[in-house]
């Protein structure tokens, strides 16, 4: 048995030098270390040896193993070291070559008007507050005095998810958050920009989802003509030194008074152009006194504290500042329409 197994070694270390790919190599490998393999044939005819002759005989098939597995182990280490380094041809970089550009982004009109908002206003001292898209109706209308079947409902056409729960309709939900969070103190000055939404046929000027970024002034002794100095002075830094605002009577559930306010027409001055329609002026928000009853859904009492609000829509902004006849061009994912911003 002994010359059996050296007679197989032999002939494996042979076969094995031979070997040119990985496949011949397992091949091999199955050949004669494999269970049914040569030398598994050769060892099960080691019990009809004599108990002196096994251990010698046992010895010398562990030698043979060891030397197929040795060169076995060599071969798959080599294989292993072409392949790697054909990768390496096959995926060589040129670095020679000229580097591919980096396409250059920038920010959407919208954000940028958003921010540049939020920003002369963070100047100002106002904080930027936030809340839930989905709001419960007692939140959107009820606590901004507006309870079930008020007229002024229908201005908003809603939508609602249940009879109690809907898309927030404006970001005022937020100053009512924001006061009760603070628990009666004061000042309260913040700013609450976010989406809206409202059952409305998309055109030019309309969609059912927009931007609006409203404010809240909460304090003793506020008046009117702070709030007219707080617009004056954010329509200045938002469209130039020259801008003026005139303020016309109006009506919101939540302000008591209430006014539109306008800005003079920043294309032509205030002369009259195609812009401003020859007004010389621009409706820009709305915005008043906070309403008693809002005051007190609040945690303030309107005997001691008054405060000013006012609301804008992003896009209007927008479009009027850089000049954008329609409010579709801000959601059509138009690469074209958004490069035109680039470095602005």
């Amino acid at each position: 048995m002994k010359e059996k197994l050296e007679a197989l070694k032999a002939e494996a270390l042979e076969k094995l030098q031979a070997v040119t790919d990985p496949q011949m190599l397992n091949e091999l490998r199955v050949k004669y270390l494999g269970k049914k393999g040569e030398l598994t044939e050769v060892l099960r005819g080691m019990g009809g040896l004599s108990a002196e002759e096994r251990p010698v005989i046992g010895q010398v098939a562990n030698l043979v193993r060891s030397a197929i597995e040795e060169v076995i182990g060599t071969k798959q280490e080599l294989f292993q070291q072409q392949e790697t380094q054909n990768r390496l041809n096959a995926e060589k970089v040129d670095v020679t070559l000229q580097g591919r550009g980096l396409p250059q982004g920038g920010i959407h009109p919208l954000s940028r008007v958003i921010q540049e908002i939020e920003d002369i206003f963070i100047g100002m001292g106002y904080q930027v507050a936030e809340g839930p898209e989905v709001e419960t109706d007692y939140y959107n209308f009820e606590a901004l005095n507006l309870p079930k079947n008020h007229p002024a409902r229908d201005m908003q056409d809603s939508f609602y998810i249940t009879e109690d729960i809907l898309m927030r309709t404006q970001t005022s939900p937020v100053q009512i958050r924001t006061m009760q969070a603070m628990n009666g103190e004061t000042p309260v000055k913040v700013i609450c920009p976010g989406k809206v939404f409202r059952r409305d046929d998309d055109d030019a000027t309309h969609s059912f989802q927009f931007h609006q970024i409203e404010g809240l002034v909460i304090g003793r002794n506020i008046r009117m003509s702070d709030l007219k100095g707080t617009l004056q002075q954010f329509m200045k830094e938002m469209f130039g030194p020259s801008a003026g605002i005139r303020l016309r009577p109006s009506f919101f559930p939540f302000t008591e008074p209430s006014v539109e306010v306008d800005v003079s027409c920043f294309k032509c001055g205030g002369e009259g152009c195609r812009l401003c329609k020859q007004s010389g002026w621009l409706e820009i928000l709305g915005a008043g006194m906070v309403h008693p009853n809002v005051l007190r859904m609040g945690g303030y009492d309107p005997e001691i504290y008054s405060g000013f609000a006012f609301g804008m829509g992003a896009e209007r902004i927008a479009m009027l500042k850089y000049g954008i006849d329609d409010i579709r061009y801000f959601y059509t994912n138009d690469m074209g329409f958004v490069k035109q911003f680039k470095g602005i």
